[in-house]
C-alpha cells in the first residue's frame, strides 16, 4: 500500500476511518453541514473549521445501473454501480453487493477488502430499513 495516495492530509481520516471498519466524512463545525470527498474549504459556508467525524453508514440510493462490461480485474462484472445519498447528506460513487438493487432502496454501508490498500465502502440493501 502506498501511503502517499491514501495518507494525504485531506484525506486520511476517512482512510483510517476505512481501516477500522467506519465511515468517516468531514463535517464543518461552523454551518454543521456534512462532506464527501474530503475539500480544504466547507461547500456551504467556506469555513476551513472542518471535523473528521463518523457517519451513520446508511443511506438511500439515489441512482444505480448494472454495469456489465469488464473495466478492471478486481471488478468483475456484472456489478452494480451507485450513487449513495448518505442519511447525513453527502451523495457516495459506490458499489452495492448483490445481484438487485433499485433507486430508492435504503443501504447500509460494508468494506471490501483489498490487499494492497485500506479496504473500499461498498453498500447492501438494508431489508430491515
Amino acid at each position: 500500500m502506498t501511503d502517499l495516495y491514501y495518507g494525504d492530509p485531506l484525506s486520511r481520516a476517512f482512510w483510517d476511518g476505512a481501516r477500522n471498519g467506519v465511515l468517516v466524512l468531514q463535517r464543518c463545525a461552523d454551518c454543521g453541514r456534512w462532506q464527501h470527498y474530503p475539500r480544504p474549504l466547507c461547500l456551504g459556508c467556506e469555513s476551513t473549521s472542518l471535523e473528521s467525524v463518523p457517519a451513520s453508514g446508511l443511506g438511500t440510493i439515489y441512482s444505480c445501473t448494472t454495469v456489465r462490461i469488464s473495466a478492471r480485474p478486481d471488478l468483475e462484472p456484472p456489478y452494480i454501480a451507485a450513487i449513495v445519498e448518505l442519511d447525513e447528506g453527502p451523495r457516495m460513487l459506490t458499489n452495492v453487493a448483490g445481484d438487485t438493487a433499485r433507486i430508492g432502496d435504503r443501504v447500509r454501508i460494508g468494506w471490501r477488502h483489498r490487499t494492497d490498500a485500506p479496504p473500499l465502502p461498498i453498500f447492501t440493501v438494508d431489508a430491515d430499513a
